[in-house]
């Protein structure tokens, strides 16, 4: 049961980024999307536990917040893009090391 909660939740998240503004639709949001699908893909496989998923997707709320505040002017400065590029970087390899941490198998 928790793990169907968890894909919904997973599936209405991943469809808001999809929703967003497409005039955004590039690299940060098609990121964003790719690490979506990683977190759905090892909920899928049991790679994730429904804790360890949680964590991850408060991860992504937070950066999409973020993306949402820097995008308020209508510009990205070069400082901006970089700091939401280091975000995601950090996110990428939590994503990766929840993955292999051998918690869920």
């Amino acid at each position: 049961m928790k793990k169907l909660c968890v894909m919904v939740a997973l599936g209405i998240v991943t469809s808001s980024f999809l929703c967003l503004n497409t005039a955004l639709a590039g690299q940060i949001t098609d990121r964003q999307i790719n690490q979506q699908k990683k977190i759905h893909q090892g909920v899928v496989s049991g790679e994730l536990t429904a804790r360890e998923a949680a964590v991850l997707e408060r991860e992504q709320r937070h950066l999409q917040r973020y993306k949402q505040e820097i995008w308020s002017d209508g510009e990205l400065s070069p400082g901006e893009k970089a700091r939401m590029h280091n975000q995601q970087d950090k996110a990428s390899t939590h994503i990766y090391k929840k993955k292999h941490n051998d918690i869920a198998r």
